[in-house]
């Protein structure tokens, strides 16, 4: 049944909630919250009674609830949850009632977000050395406004390919799917920092917003604070998404360690240079031990080399690292992403839920975090689901390539999609070790034995030890049934070799 509250639709049976623009984004557990909010309108519902029906049979930490109900707070009304002190939240906002299906909330058709590309701030400095910088100025206005639930955000991967290009906006905007295009310059001169900005409606070419910074370098945050606030006042429908702006803290007081930092993001960016990036990231924590981003994504990439050498010892270390990334700021993005990705592969697949769900209300705009939410969906059984996920990743990169490909073929075999899991296989240069097994499977599945064999001829020669070794540390799954029958595939081919 539809549940009408104010200028609110909860759809039960689709698992949406409509609003005045339209579908309004939550994550699974930030639903059922406001389900159970709803269904009791007039009662202050404890904390353990949310963990018990939203988390059942999980020990889940109390700031992971206090997220999601952050996340609602967000989506809806002011005032619509309250937090009762030492009782627990209650709905307190029009009383719910029953809606037909075929009522229209408000009596309106709904509103497209908006949407917006934010292109790759010029380096007007003279000195190509220092692209990495204003890379970085954009890349953190990207991720700031990722955090809008308002706005849907191309990610730095596809707006990046205008980089230093005469870019028509109309024409980018078309390529990109968006309404709005965010442009922009950077000269970094001395002790110095000159920015200029303009935030271009693309239908009509006509400037929304426009302004000029010229400040010393340590005022580099408030500078981009304040860029995303009136990014954000400008393109909102609503008067509380430009209250919702928030000017976050200062991530780092140490510009040597944001500098290594900066350096390190254009490494992690790809799996070639992902492992690049340690140096500086440890650079930056030695700098500054309270900077909580460098932790996070130090504590990824020390995870992510469970890739490349096999050792559950990288997942249990890099798990400590989010953890101390985790305590210097509970809502970091990435250090919820690199908690969730170490429990996805040490097969803690309830905890590893909890932190990736935690990073999607974090951050609902960010491709990557949306990919691995979708690896953990369907190693666990929702390859549908995964799928759904991977499209909200795509649309917010159209054109990623390399890792995207990659985990996209993972999750079309385990769907029984093989020859798209092949085409998207086929995109990538070099498929990486840890994939061939889904690249055989995929061929095998379709009667296709010769390239199953190579496929698997090149895994076994990746790692020199046995097949029951190798599908051993490549079962991720938490069905074992779904590992098995690859497992009697793989053990035939190679049988018949």
């Amino acid at each position: 049944m539809d549940v009408q509250f104010g200028h609110y639709r909860l759809k039960s049976a689709e698992r949406l909630l409509l609003g005045p623009q339209g579908p309004v984004e939550l994550s699974a557990r930030s639903f059922d919250i406001l389900v159970m909010l709803l269904e009791r309108p007039d009662e202050v519902i404890g904390k353990a009674g949310l963990f018990d029906a939203v988390w059942p049979g999980l020990v889940v930490e109390e700031n992971t609830l206090q997220v999601h109900i952050s996340a609602l707070r967000k989506a809806l009304d002011p005032g619509m949850i309250m937090t009762v002190h030492g009782r627990g939240y209650k709905y307190a906002g029009p009383p719910p009632v029953a809606a037909s299906a075929a009522s229209v909330v408000d009596d309106a058709p709904a509103a497209p977000r908006s949407s917006i590309a934010i292109l790759p701030f010029d380096n007007m400095s003279g000195d190509r050395e220092q692209d990495y910088f204003s890379d970085g100025i954009t890349e953190d206005i990207i991720a700031e406004l990722g955090k809008f639930r308002e706005f849907l955000v191309i990610a730095r991967n596809s707006s990046f390919r205008f980089r230093g290009k005469a870019n028509n906006v109309a024409e980018v905007a078309r390529q990109l799917g968006v309404q709005y295009v965010v442009e922009g310059s950077v000269r970094k001169i001395g002790n110095r920092v000159r920015v200029s900005v303009q935030l271009v409606d693309a239908s009509s070419t006509a400037h929304v917003w426009a302004e000029h910074y010229d400040r010393e370098l340590d005022d580099i945050f408030a500078i981009q604070d304040e860029i995303t606030q009136m990014i954000a006042a400008r393109l909102a429908r609503q008067a509380r998404t430009a209250i919702a702006a928030r000017a976050r803290t200062r991530p780092t007081g140490n510009m040597s360690a944001y500098d290594c930092y900066l350096r390190a993001l254009q490494l992690a960016r790809v799996y070639d240079t992902v492992l690049q990036a340690e140096p500086l990231l440890r650079q930056a924590v030695g700098l500054d031990p309270g900077f909580a981003a460098a932790h996070a994504l130090l504590s990824f990439v020390e995870s992510i080399k469970y890739y490349w050498d096999d050792r559950k010892s990288r997942l249990e270390s890099g798990l400590q690292m989010a953890r101390t990334a985790l305590q210097l700021d509970p809502e970091e993005p990435y250090g919820h992403l690199a908690a969730g990705f170490a429990l996805l592969y040490l097969r803690r697949f309830g905890e590893a839920e909890v932190s990736l769900d935690h990073a999607v209300a974090l951050n609902p705009n960010d491709p990557f975090i949306r990919t691995i939410r979708g690896l953990l969906l369907n190693y666990t059984g929702r390859p549908d689901q995964a799928l759904s996920e991977v499209d909200e990743a795509q649309r917010r990169d159209p054109f990623a390539v390399g890792w995207f490909e990659d985990f996209l073929g993972i999750v079309l075999t385990t769907a029984g999609r093989y020859r798209e899991a092949i085409a998207s296989y086929a995109k990538i240069a070099s498929v990486p070790p840890w994939s061939l097994i889904y690249l055989a499977i995929s061929h095998a599945e379709l009667d296709q034995l010769e390239p199953a064999r190579a496929a698997l001829a090149k895994l076994k020669a990746y790692r020199p030890v046995s097949l029951e070794e190798t599908l051993e540390i490549d079962d991720c799954f938490e069905d074992p049934a779904i590992f098995n029958r690859y497992r009697e595939i793989l053990r035939r081919i190679d049988n018949e070799e």
